[in-house]
């Protein structure tokens, strides 16, 4: 079952809304595509807190983009090795 800003992991209780937000997204992406839930919130929260680092993100209207699902940017946030940019 997905994960949304009212509903997500006790591990993600204290980061920050953005980053929070982010690993939701990252999160329910990698449960998408198989992955345990345990290793996918983990690797959610690291990659978040990077992305988040990376890109300055501090909005609200961001943390309303990621709690919809924006499967394909959580995807590029996991593994920035497949962007063309």
């Amino acid at each position: 079952m997905p994960w949304t800003l009212e509903r997500y992991p006790a591990s993600m209780r204290r980061l920050a809304p953005d980053v929070r937000a982010k690993a939701i997204a990252i999160a329910n992406a990698l449960l998408a595509e198989g992955l345990d839930e345990g290793l996918a919130i983990r690797i959610a929260i690291t990659k978040a807190k990077l992305w988040v680092e990376r890109h300055g993100v501090r909005s609200r209207s961001f943390c309303a983009a990621a709690a919809i699902g924006e499967t394909a940017s959580a995807r590029a946030a996991y593994a920035p090795e497949h962007r063309t940019s």
